[in-house]
């Protein structure tokens, strides 16, 4: 029985590497690019406002 005990804890570990694996390889990009390219667009407004008075 101990034998088993000590072939359960590497495929527990196995398992929660496999998990946090998954977990930690996730796309976390929800809103796709239109976000960051209206972030830019405003970013180069700004920039375009800022040097036009100079």
């Amino acid at each position: 029985m101990a034998v088993l005990l000590w072939l359960l804890i590497p495929v527990v570990a196995a398992v929660g590497a496999a998990l946090w694996g998954s977990w930690a390889g996730r796309s976390r990009h929800k809103t796709g690019d239109v976000t960051e390219l209206s972030g830019y667009e405003r970013f180069r407004e700004a920039m375009e406002k800022s040097h036009s008075g100079t």
